[in-house]
């Protein structure tokens, strides 16, 4: 049943859509059985996700077929089942329409280091071109998983954004500072661009300083007890 570990892929929907990335009934996040790895839970299709709860979640094996659970899968399982499937190290997986990350992605231009938001993708921010539809079949997903290769975060152009974690408050911290950095660059190129930029180099050192694990679990906990005082 695991539900401590149900509890927290719903307070990660909530996290999320109270971060703006809710579209809806759309959007998905899953993660995996520690007790079976070739196994994910995942919020279901129809709910979205602020609307969470431990009985609703479903669980989805390595092929994107459903389990368990009464409530029915999202057709772009496959985004979650092929970087499981590529990247064992990966417990979570995050895909939203977060609406920054979606207008920013249309000016086809890299994302830089303006903001502490931007030194995460620093190593680069992977696009998926391959289509702008949904991602409906395991090839697809193949596709997504090879763009997203070693990197932690990716856009789908024209669709959403994909993030993963080896843990479930990776994936989620990923998510909410992508869709903020595409935001603040969005405000920085409404005034000509940027002017100022962190160089790589620190960069690097400051997602170092900045990005651990610790760091994931104590935002993500914050964010859950935010979104449960705002309720």
């Amino acid at each position: 049943m695991n539900p401590e570990l149900r509890d927290k892929l719903a307070d990660a929907g909530r996290i999320l859509a109270s971060e703006g990335q809710g579209d809806y009934i759309l959007g998905h996040v899953t993660v995996r059985l520690p007790e079976d790895p070739t196994r994910m839970l995942m919020k279901p299709a129809s709910i979205g996700l602020e609307e969470m709860t431990r009985d609703a979640i479903i669980t989805v094996d390595i092929e994107g077929e459903k389990v368990a659970g009464h409530m029915p899968r999202h057709i772009e399982v496959f985004i979650h089942t092929e970087v499981m499937r590529a990247r064992p190290e990966v417990q979570a997986v995050v895909h939203t329409h977060a609406p920054y990350a979606v207008a920013f992605g249309a000016l086809s231009r890299p994302l830089q280091s303006v903001s502490h938001d931007g030194v995460y993708f620093a190593a680069g921010l992977p696009v998926f071109t391959e289509t702008t539809d949904l991602i409906v079949n395991q090839q697809l997903g193949k596709a997504v998983a090879r763009t997203l290769a070693k990197h932690d975060a990716m856009l789908l152009r024209n669709h959403g954004i994909v993030t993963v974690g080896r843990s479930l408050e990776e994936a989620v911290f990923l998510a909410v500072h992508l869709e903020k950095a595409c935001k603040i660059q969005l405000l920085v190129e409404s005034c000509g661009g940027a002017k100022a930029v962190t160089d790589r180099e620190e960069a690097i050192a400051k997602k170092k300083r900045q990005a651990y694990e610790g760091r994931y679990q104590q935002e993500f906990a914050y964010l859950a007890r935010r979104g449960r005082a705002g309720r």
